[in-house]
């Protein structure tokens, strides 16, 4: 195990080593060496590249939501790899995010059937978990926040699917929203969405993370794939991931799903990534494209941006020796 934290601590991706040094070897985010590292991150080529379509005002050129490339994605990318939060010049980047979500076409699309709000929640949460993490939200992140707590589901989650017969909340839509706010509670000490985000944590853990309650089988085979990034797909890894920020990963619950994680350990002590959402191409108009390669695919190499959540998650739960 040392060996393949050695070899990650060497990375030539930033945010790899930053992971690396804060989540599994616990150094602190304050510290000069940290700091510095993340503004390594900020000029690095992979964020330069995600980055790259902002016009003059510093806005990207595409609607805020386009897989994966608007500003919606590319805030949530930053946020995930440890971009340095405070960044000014980010902001046109949030105006679009918050001028989609908040307009009055998309709130027209706030429908409610049978007393559930159906909304794709896990784009709320998204603006909420980039914001707050990249150090821009304000007054209208709140007002996202405030949104969640009204949606939320009997059962805990959220769900957009306009079925009335569609009574349970849907893993995809309930596990950023969850993700976004254990983040506000732990910054804000918002009690309110501490309850909500342990409500949610329910929806996972009573279904052991990917199974089914009626008969214990896989509800969905990509749950039990490894992806990065995994966008607002959900799969054990991402679970697991969100169970640790929200101190959920004690639960007994979760150990199925550990089980299956270190399963897929390679014998050098990496992951692999075992499938993706995303297809690196110049032509702007595949659906899925992306600026930037996060290490492709493989059954027996390992992708590190994996790797380094999966052992810190595997850290954290007590099972990294």
């Amino acid at each position: 195990m040392n060996s393949i934290i050695n070899q990650l601590v060497k990375s030539n991706e930033p945010s790899i080593r930053l992971k690396v040094k804060v989540n599994i070897l616990g150094e602190s985010l304050e510290s000069d060496q940290i700091r510095k590292l993340r503004q390594e991150i900020k000029s690095s080529q992979r964020v330069k590249q995600l980055l790259s379509e902002r016009d003059k005002n510093r806005k990207i050129v595409f609607h805020a939501y386009k897989k994966w490339s608007g500003a919606h994605w590319v805030l949530t990318s930053l946020a995930d790899i440890g971009y340095p939060p405070g960044d000014e010049t980010l902001i046109p980047l949030r105006e679009q995010i918050y001028d989609w979500l908040l307009s009055k076409d998309h709130e027209k699309r706030i429908k409610s059937v049978d007393g559930r709000v159906r909304r794709c929640a896990s784009q709320e949460g998204n603006a909420i978990f980039s914001t707050l993490s990249l150090g821009l939200a304000d007054d209208r992140t709140e007002e996202l926040v405030r949104r969640l707590h009204q949606w939320q589901w009997p059962d805990g989650g959220w769900n957009c699917d306009k079925n009335p017969k569609a009574i349970h909340s849907s893993f995809m839509e309930s596990l950023i929203p969850l993700r976004a706010l254990a983040l506000h509670a732990e910054i804000t000490n918002n009690t309110r969405s501490r309850d909500i985000a342990r409500s949610a944590a329910e929806i996972f853990l009573k279904r052991k993370m990917y199974k089914r309650q009626k008969d214990g089988r896989t509800i969905k085979e990509d749950f039990i794939k490894l992806h990065y990034p995994c966008y607002w797909h959900y799969d054990i890894l991402f679970g697991l991931k969100v169970m640790v920020e929200g101190g959920f990963i004690s639960d007994d619950r979760c150990n199925d799903a550990l089980d299956l994680l270190e399963s897929k350990q390679l014998p050098n002590g990496g992951f692999p990534a075992e499938k993706k959402y995303y297809q690196v191409t110049p032509n702007i108009k595949r659906s899925g494209r992306s600026l930037v390669n996060w290490g492709g695919i493989s059954k027996n190499r390992m992708n590190e941006f994996v790797t380094v959540d999966a052992l810190y998650v595997l850290k954290e739960a007590g099972r990294l020796v």
